[in-house]
């Protein structure tokens, strides 16, 4: 039998007050049902609550686990893994960083010693992205590469051949994510179908983004043609998806991008922004169509293209849907695994 180690994962744990599981705790959420000793930090809302609830979670569950899992994005979460990390050295637990985010390359770039030191005091750094490890490679001796993951028994797939201009839009509204850019799109693609409607779901992030869309909504006319939804919970985002025809993606930064592998899972022809990991996800054309991140116009004649062009819509719908399938967790997960037990030493007895 494997004999396998506790497990102290670090990052935002938000989901009681998000609705929507992180990565970190869908991770977890796996692991404890094969077994395995986990303990996750933190679920506090307030941000110097959530640092001091990490490092005494660190201090306080230090006999209970071997290695610690501690995610690293930039800005002021880059300090929260930097405070955590230099704890652990001091209490001699191994850990391995995962890099989240896409704004973690530029974050280097103005930081690159710094990034250096800490990516250098992980026994192992990991990335679900082929765009982070390819761009922060230089500053760390080696990078593992392990995507991230969805239950694909929980999307149900419907091809489809033909779309209306269902369109959905699902990210947090904040200026990461350009929901501006999806309602100049949709302003831009109703001066040739009227009846378009999007239905935009996510949380508010508070910097302004949502007053700027509903001001831009009031200016464009378009009240009856976009909704907003709020955030979601997670189980229901495939029920939200399956409503709509066209997946539209806006975002700046993409370190990942799950909810286009959602989308792709339902049978959504996307259309994304071509930042970060995702034109190292989808090949334009083929699996989605990629514009630039700052052309709404180009981001219309998009949408047009599949409400147009015969065969596009099943072609990419087909062919997204198989890409998307190569991420179950039943072909992650084994790779988390195998990468724990390597790090405590574990043998098979």
């Amino acid at each position: 039998m494997i004999r396998r180690p506790g497990i102290l994962l670090v990052g935002s744990f938000l989901s009681d007050l998000t609705g929507t599981r992180s990565v970190g705790e869908e991770l977890s959420l796996h692991l404890s049902q094969r077994g395995w000793k986990t303990f996750q930090t933190s679920s506090q809302p307030k941000r110097v609550l959530r640092l001091l609830d990490m490092l005494l979670s660190v201090f306080v569950n230090r006999h209970d686990y071997q290695l610690a899992y501690v995610e690293v994005y930039s800005g002021l979460a880059f300090l929260w893994a930097e405070c955590v990390a230099q704890l652990l050295l001091l209490l001699r637990k191994p850990f391995l960083l995962v890099l989240h985010g896409g704004g973690l390359v530029e974050f280097s770039k103005r930081n690159p010693r710094r990034f250096m030191n800490f990516l250098n005091k992980a026994r192992v750094v990991v990335t679900p992205s082929r765009f982070l490890q390819e761009h922060l490679l230089p500053y760390s001796g080696s990078i593992r590469y392990i995507p991230n993951a969805v239950d694909l028994d929980l999307y149900q797939f419907e091809l489809r051949r033909t779309v209306t201009p269902k369109v959905v839009w699902l990210r947090a509204l904040h200026s990461i994510y350009q929901p501006d850019m999806a309602v100049r799109a949709t302003a831009i693609v109703m001066r040739e179908f009227e009846n378009i409607h999007i239905t935009m779901i996510g949380p508010d992030k508070n910097d302004g983004s949502l007053s700027s869309v509903q001001r831009l909504i009031q200016e464009s006319q378009l009240q009856t043609n976009v909704s907003i939804v709020g955030a979601i919970p997670k189980c229901e985002v495939p029920l939200w998806l399956a409503r709509g025809d066209i997946f539209l993606n806006t975002t700046r930064y993409e370190s990942f991008g799950i909810s286009v592998l959602e989308a792709a899972l339902i049978g959504l022809p996307i259309v994304t922004t071509a930042v970060g990991e995702l034109p190292y996800l989808w090949q334009h054309d083929q699996t989605a169509l990629l514009v630039q991140p700052d052309d709404a116009s180009a981001m219309a004649d998009s949408i047009l293209r599949l409400l147009n062009e015969p065969g596009l819509a099943e072609k990419l719908s087909t062919n997204a849907r198989l890409r998307a399938e190569q991420f179950d967790w039943s072909q992650i997960l084994p790779q988390w695994e195998s990468l724990f037990q390597e790090l405590a030493g574990m043998e098979t007895l």
